[in-house]
């Protein structure tokens, strides 16, 4: 018998409470019922987004997110700066491309992350850039992006806008959307949230609202003012994952009941326990010096073939986990510690990556990776 578990960066694991919770009857988005539970999501959401702007819940994936905050806030023609040191740095531009929107790209080596340094010459370059999209946390890479410190370059700029793609980043790092003056944050269901795919969340700050009413992009679906009107009702402008949002109430309680401090600080000792544990073991982490708290990106040691190892994990030991991106296929396995996870599950990874790597003939002193991760997890 092989027990299948989830290590990748989404979907993630599903917590039995909320599982649980979407077993129940289907109820009516109409209802009074939905519009209780609406109202405690919509006060969970800004508790973890940290901002006092409504949160807004789409029936999507988190592209679909990413897709919204493009159209709603930008038109034809204008000019934006597109951060790509990875697969989903690269999807802002294909967005802003499908939209007719120019992107001047600044191309970060994959496993970098971007110098804020650069944004603020290309700014300087060009004051018609109306949005700076970038990744918090590059989920292709394990890379982490300095929002802060871009933050406090745009937000001197009265005509450009921050849009951060948070989907790997918002519950696992601290993000606060009102205190750093982030513009526009986008998440997804199925990964810190703890849900399965199917929900994507957008806010977006007064500055990003009044771009919002001089976008001439068309939107129908993804029309954000439409969809605030009627979440202030307490609503959905469609029909809505009815069962994911009642899911989403639970995960959500389970947010507020350890607090996003904790969160935070769970997070982040399981990342540097399983890249503790990796380098341990002799080998490559592909960010090591801008770590995402979310996942772990690992080289593929020399003469392992990188496919053949991510598969194993799941053939031998139950244990799914990403491999390599584009041009990163076969060269990385990525080992993700976002949402529903906690030390022993780290343990398990490790066990099973030591005796991987020993059976596909890597030199490997087993127990070696484990002890590194549990001296991590075991300290205060």
């Amino acid at each position: 018998m092989i027990k299948k578990q989830l290590f990748s960066p989404g979907p993630t694991p599903v917590p039995e409470r909320i599982l649980l919770a979407m077993a129940g009857p289907l109820i009516h988005h109409r209802d009074p019922a939905y519009e209780e539970i609406f109202q405690e999501v919509r006060e969970g959401l800004q508790y973890v987004f940290q901002t006092k702007q409504e949160v807004l819940v789409l029936a999507s994936s988190g592209t679909g997110a990413m897709e919204g905050a493009v159209c709603n806030t930008l038109s034809r023609g204008d000019e934006v700066l597109v951060v790509r040191g990875g697969k989903f740095g690269e999807r802002w531009a294909e967005i802003c491309e499908a939209y007719g929107v120019n992107f001047t790209p600044i191309d970060v080596t994959w496993g970098e992350a971007v110098d804020p340094a650069a944004i603020t010459k290309a700014l300087d370059a060009n004051p018609s850039i109306k949005a700076v999209l970038v990744q918090a946390s590059e989920t292709s890479t394990g890379v982490m992006h300095p929002v802060k410190a871009i933050a406090d370059i745009v937000k001197k700029r009265d005509g450009t806008i921050l849009v951060v793609d948070a989907i790997s980043a918002l519950g696992v790092v601290d993000l606060p959307m009102d205190q750093w003056g982030l513009d526009v944050v986008v998440s997804g269901s199925q990964k810190a949230f703890m849900l399965p795919p199917g929900l994507a969340f957008v806010a977006l700050s007064e500055k990003a609202w009044g771009f919002a009413e001089g976008s001439d992009l068309p939107k129908f679906y993804f029309n954000l003012k439409e969809e605030l009107a009627s979440a202030q009702k307490n609503q959905s402008q469609f029909t809505p994952a009815i069962s994911l949002v009642v899911g989403l109430r639970e995960a959500l309680r389970m947010f507020k009941e350890e607090g996003l401090e904790n969160v935070f600080k769970r997070h982040g000792k399981l990342a540097q326990a399983t890249r503790e544990a990796a380098k341990a073991l002799g080998l490559e982490l592909l960010a090591p010096q801008s770590p995402s708290n979310a996942l772990t990106a690992i080289k593929a040691p020399e003469g392992v073939d990188g496919k053949k190892l991510k598969k194993n994990f799941e053939d031998m030991y139950g244990l799914i986990i990403a491999g390599g991106q584009s041009q990163l296929k076969g060269k990385i396995i990525r080992i993700a510690h976002i949402g529903y996870f906690q030390e022993l599950d780290i343990i398990q990874a490790i066990s099973a990556l030591e005796l991987i790597l020993k059976e596909m003939g890597y030199p490997v002193e087993l127990g070696k990776g484990v002890k590194a991760a549990e001296e991590i997890l075991g300290a205060n």
